[in-house]
């Protein structure tokens, strides 16, 4: 399976600004920049991007997990938190913490948390980051 994105940009970074598209169309020409990615305008940046890819894949991953344990979650609600720092000249993308919040009828803790762990590991976006990967899982009752 392959799938693809766009990206046009005019202009230098500072001033310059792009779109960003989607294969599927859920992206279509959304606007982004320097000011969307550095200066807390509204609007996307890869980060945040990157952070959506993250946390869609690991739910997915962990909604599996739990299946294939015998559990069906009732809700997942996961967050990413995706840190930019300056580093040798540039920026990296050093970290993404996941918080994962969810309600499993019957689930013991124990079993959540191991799977949870299980698709923070797993999931195909992580193994693609060369960052430090963190998650927080809260079980709900």
């Amino acid at each position: 399976m392959k799938k693809t994105a766009t990206a046009a940009w005019s202009g230098d970074l500072k001033t310059g600004k792009g779109t960003l598209s989607t294969q599927s169309g859920a992206l279509k020409d959304q606007p982004y920049g320097f000011n969307t990615r550095f200066e807390d305008v509204p609007g996307t940046n890869p980060e945040e991007l990157l952070g959506a890819a993250h946390a869609g894949c690991f739910t997915m991953a962990l909604s599996n997990i739990l299946a294939e344990s015998g559990m069906v979650a009732q809700r997942l609600d996961t967050r990413a938190e995706v840190t930019l720092d300056k580093q040798d000249g540039g920026f990296a993308i050093t970290a993404v913490h996941l918080s994962v919040e969810a309600v499993i009828p019957g689930a013991s803790a124990q079993a959540f948390e191991d799977a949870a762990r299980k698709a923070e590991k797993g999931c195909p976006v992580s193994k693609a980051l060369n960052a430090r990967i963190t998650m927080d899982a809260k079980l709900k009752s």
